[in-house]
């Protein structure tokens, strides 16, 4: 009965498109995730509930396994709290932790779930990418648009974003 607690990988989930001509179904998917504007970006962990609603709403949103340095950058940079004060090591320290990056190395491996920290706003608010998106936004990834899955390709948006 000792089960081995398999490791989880960190994604990020960026939503790209509007929902105006969207189902309910996929509203409701990205309402659930907290994605309610273009560019909002969300930290969460692969387990099958979530990959079921990204794949719901992957014509609206693009995602893909997070690195350790963008989840770093994304929780120093665009890291809020609830009031839209700023993460500061004092919040990581409050929660348990030394200091933002063991907070951040935390989220990754999946120990912490960035959205059920308190008191803590569970989106990330981002630009436009730098440049602009280099596919359309209404094709997927794969054939050559910014739609759906695509890999460790996403830390290079997010850079483009931050």
């Amino acid at each position: 009965m000792t089960e081995e607690k398999k490791e989880r990988k960190c994604l990020v989930a960026v939503r790209i498109r509007g929902t105006i001509s969207a189902q309910r179904e996929v509203r409701e998917t990205l309402q659930m995730l907290h994605l309610t504007r273009n560019n909002y970006a969300v930290l969460i962990d692969d387990r099958p509930s979530f990959l079921g609603m990204l794949t719901t709403a992957q014509n609206f949103i693009t995602w893909g396994e997070a690195s350790k340095e963008t989840v770093n950058m994304l929780i120093k940079e665009k890291g809020k709290l609830l009031r839209n004060k700023k993460l500061t090591d004092e919040y990581a320290q409050k929660t348990g932790y030394k200091s933002l990056e063991e907070l951040a190395e935390a989220i990754f491996t999946g120990r912490v779930e960035y959205w059920k920290l308190p008191n803590i706003q569970p989106v990330f608010k981002l630009h436009p990418p730098t440049k602009g998106f280099k596919g359309k936004i209404k094709r997927s990834y794969s054939l050559g648009g910014e739609l759906g899955y695509r890999g460790e390709k996403i830390n290079e948006l997010i850079k483009r974003m931050i």
